[in-house]
């Protein structure tokens, strides 16, 4: 009986033929590997398991990045989805997870309270530089942003912060190994009407403060359509909002993310991590269900591709033939999407990795070792107090151990390595290196 039932259940389970079409044969082995603005990395070893990545380029330049730092003692996934240039998404992925090591070590844990520090300085860094251009170099950069979303694995708990509407979905199983999803983050998207009457509330002098189009289409002043995001000064500071829009009291978007935490429970199997480019063409369900029944090899490719089947299909296209549209062209049928699907692995919570941790960079083909390695920290500067009584203070460079130089925090991706289609300007390199003396 309970074999049965084990095969109906599975049979319906089952993803439909919607969005697994682009197999490449009748075994399910993908394909994908000749698309020209696809990068991924199959499959990678984290803290407690493995991990899949991926990124589809869409735009003329892709305002997506993505990045993990899997280390002996934890792992971090950032997902920076852009929105009027690369330039804050790129800002974030250099720094935030950065920050968040260093607060990390300074306070020997990672916490809620941490991952609030680590947004609040990575907005504050970027705002500075918005202070400095603006009126010199960028004034567009004023109205540049990023949504972002950041995951942590650490002593057994997960931590997921957020700001926009990219999303992390949990697969948790339950009887009869049956998959379900569980959304762990908030859509700050004006689309939902609980986050328009949130921003009503807060605005309620503002008529205007939410604009419908056609009543399918809302947006924030009738220019953005997030409430909350690192960057979008001329949203946030009226000095930065000549000739955006009119004058407004307070910021209009909002840089607190949304942050939670969640005990690791033996029936929670994998994560994804997403750009919004994904949930548009794929629901909840759908994403979890592909990576409950496929091999993990490269399922976070099999997740785009199953998105730009779902694309393609609508303009009555098959994949192939969307994927030989150009970037920016190919935007009026997805937008960038990058997808991160981390495995849990309950036996290895409690132990080490291995093999040394690599961080990897959406883009870039060169790993590097990861800076993930918060109480290794501590244990060498209390062996610094405890060999040396006298008083005699290491220098720098013997009290932050492994913490990465500012050359090193942005610099271990050299740009010669990333694809071309998002190899940065020289003036965007410029500005990317002047963020580090912030």
């Amino acid at each position: 009986m309970v074999s049965w039932l084990d095969r109906t259940v599975a049979a319906c389970c089952q993803p439909s033929d919607r969005y697994v079409d682009f197999s490449s044969g009748e075994d399910g082995v993908l394909g994908g590997e000749d698309y020209p603005l696809l990068w991924y990395r199959d499959l990678e070893k984290h803290s407690c398991g493995e991990f899949s990545f991926a990124i589809v380029q869409a735009n003329q330049v892709c305002e997506d990045y993505g990045h993990v730092e899997p280390g002996r003692e934890g792992t971090f996934v950032g997902v920076y989805d852009g929105h009027g240039g690369l330039d804050a998404s790129r800002f974030a992925c250099d720094n935030l997870s950065r920050h968040l090591i260093m607060l990390a070590r300074e306070n020997g844990t990672i916490d809620e309270e941490v991952l609030n520090n680590a947004f609040a300085a990575t907005e504050d860094g970027f705002l500075s530089i918005v202070e400095r251009e603006f009126h010199i170099l960028d004034p567009g950069i004023a109205s540049k942003g990023s949504c972002c979303l950041v995951g942590v694995i650490w002593k057994r708990t997960l931590y997921v912060a957020n700001l926009g509407d990219s999303r992390a979905v949990l697969g948790h199983t339950g009887r009869y190994n049956r998959i379900s999803a569980e959304q762990l983050t908030n859509d700050h998207n004006v689309r939902i009407k609980e986050v328009r009457d949130e921003l009503r509330a807060l605005h309620p002098d503002d008529p205007n403060i939410v604009i419908g189009f056609g009543g399918r289409t809302w947006c924030i002043k009738g220019i953005i359509k997030v409430t909350r995001a690192i960057g979008d000064a001329s949203m946030k500071k009226p000095e930065f909002a000549h000739g955006v829009m009119k004058p407004f009291r307070g910021p209009v978007v909002r840089a607190d993310p949304s942050v939670s935490s969640r005990n690791l429970q033996p029936c929670d199997r994998f994560v994804i991590f997403a750009s919004a480019g994904l949930w548009d063409l794929l629901s909840n369900e759908e994403a979890v269900q592909i990576v409950h029944t496929y091999p993990r090899q490269g399922i976070a490719r099999r997740l785009v591709l199953s998105a730009l089947n779902v694309a393609a299909r609508a303009r009555k296209l098959t994949c192939d033939d969307l994927m030989n549209f150009d970037k920016g062209v190919r935007r009026a049928f997805h937008d960038d999407i990058t997808v991160v699907v981390i495995f849990i692995d309950h036996e290895k919570l409690n132990d080490e990795l291995t093999v040394p941790g690599m961080s990897v960079r959406g883009f870039v083909d060169t790993h590097r070792p990861t800076d993930f390695n918060i109480e290794q920290e501590v244990a060498t500067e209390t062996e610094h107090t405890a060999i040396e009584p006298t008083g005699t203070e290491p220098t720098e460079t013997e009290a932050t151990g492994t913490e990465p130089t500012e050359t090193e925090a942005t610099g271990t991706e050299p740009t010669e390595t990333e694809h071309t289609v998002t190899e940065p300007t020289e003036t965007e390199t410029t500005e990317t290196e002047l963020t580090e003396t912030v």
